[in-house]
């Protein structure tokens, strides 16, 4: 991840802990003693892509500022079963306490990851890319956004500035006043891209004629989508084409090979279930 959204990931683990009353953790503080020492190893219990990792030593930093974390594999790694992913050594009370929250970081992210790394596989030997979407966790886009990149995804917009997205709901306000749309592109900032969903012909050609960029074909029978694509190819060979809606692992290789840029999928982030990761004491 770039150096620069360190603050912010900082503030989302300050969070995490606060969340937990990492400091206040009254089983441990009973059962030891203060001074109490141990060291942990974190381990992949299941195949997967790695992400996270950083943002769970950041966890036992701030939880305990004289930890020791070495991190064995790096963001984006592929794991085994059994594979050592990092070390912790600290105070056992700050070690226990910090737990739960670095593996809720490690197993959720390395599930995003490793969902991702399955639909890149599954469009591998075309020239498809698969992206995210803004279908995230409140607070914690960054993060996976960022797992998506370590699956081999690539990011849809981190934001609503990035470019101008037309959807169902824009397009249903401007059915009295298509100007509005077709005057869309003009009055962007310079370099900023425009997207329009589509869902029927009809849109599809207001989207040619408002000169989108992407043309995004959503939840389309496979049917009306090779009849879309010849139309956009046909008229404007350069606009670029994405799919959208209700793709699986089970459909989203022949959507691959229609003759599209991207496939948009929500469920990299929304529904990628956790990868099984502990934290063993030795």
């Amino acid at each position: 991840m770039e150096q620069k959204n360190l603050p912010m990931l900082k503030e989302i683990a300050r969070r995490a802990l606060q969340e937990d009353a990492a400091r206040a953790d009254i089983t441990s503080q009973i059962l030891f003693d203060s001074k109490e020492r141990a060291t942990a190893e974190i381990i992949a219990k299941e195949e997967g892509v790695l992400c996270g990792a950083e943002s769970a030593k950041l966890v036992f930093e701030m939880g305990d500022p004289h930890c020791k974390v070495k991190i064995h594999e790096k963001d984006g790694k592929r794991l085994e079963m059994g594979q050592k992913i990092m070390t912790i050594s600290g105070n056992l009370q700050k070690l226990l306490a910090c737990e739960r929250t670095a593996l809720n970081f490690l197993q959720h992210l390395s599930g995003v990851a490793t969902l991702t790394a399955k639909f890149v596989a599954a469009v591998q030997g075309t020239k498809v890319q698969i992206y995210d979407t803004r279908k995230t966790i409140p607070g914690f886009r960054i993060l996976q956004k960022w797992a998506v990149v370590c699956g081999g995804g690539k990011n849809h917009r981190m934001h609503l500035t990035e470019m101008a997205m037309v959807k169902d709901n824009h397009l249903k306000m401007l059915r009295s006043k298509p100007e509005l749309l077709l005057e869309l592109k003009s009055k962007l900032p310079k370099n900023t891209r425009l997207v329009i969903e589509a869902k029927t012909h009809l849109e599809v050609e207001l989207a040619l004629k408002a000169n989108a960029d992407i043309i995004l074909l959503d939840n389309m029978s496979l049917r009306e989508l090779k009849r879309e694509i010849l139309n956009i190819r046909s008229q404007k060979p350069s606009t670029q084409i994405e799919i959208s809606g209700g793709i699986g692992l089970d459909s989203v290789k022949k959507m691959a090979h229609l003759d599209i840029d991207r496939i948009s999928v929500g469920k990299l982030t929304h529904s990628a279930p956790a990868l099984d990761i502990s934290l063993e004491l030795e």
